[in-house]
């Protein structure tokens, strides 16, 4: 009978002498799932209400060049700022419906698409910008500023 201590070197030794061939690492790809990303945030809210509450932040922004609202918000809106100003400054027919058809108000829509093609004309995206604020004294929200360039 073999005593037990030699008995472990032993089988410590076979194991170590085999070792496993190392499988090559897997090359990553551009082809990878994206499970759970959405590509928005929700906002806590219904979707009829995220939207309504997008379209006029949206409208607030263009309107005024700047507000401020929850960090979060203002991260969202301000996808859809870029949008409105590169239909703007695409200019034909069928962006300023789909413009209208975002943005209600009709006399804004048109101050945009006269406006944007000089103010953004070299400018290939990032009309807005967010800034960082304090945050807000009641619940202790992140704040920020949304703003165009």
């Amino acid at each position: 009978m073999i005593p037990r201590r030699l008995g472990l070197a032993m089988l410590a030794a076979c194991a170590t002498a085999f070792v496993a061939p190392t499988a090559a690492p897997r090359p990553t790809t551009a082809l990878a799932a994206s499970h759970g990303k959405r590509g928005f945030k929700k906002l806590s809210l219904p979707a009829d209400q995220r939207k309504a509450l997008l379209r006029g932040l949206t409208t607030e922004t263009i309107r005024h060049g700047r507000i401020t609202t929850t960090h979060t918000r203002a991260k969202e809106t301000q996808k859809q700022v870029d949008k409105m100003i590169t239909l703007a400054k695409r200019g034909d027919l069928h962006a300023r419906r789909q413009a209208l058809s975002y943005m209600t108000d009709k006399q804004l829509v048109h101050a945009l698409f006269e406006n944007a093609a000089g103010r953004y004309a070299d400018r290939e995206g990032g009309y807005t910008r967010v800034l960082r604020t304090m945050p807000r004294s009641g619940d202790n929200a992140p704040m920020g500023i949304l703003e165009l360039v």
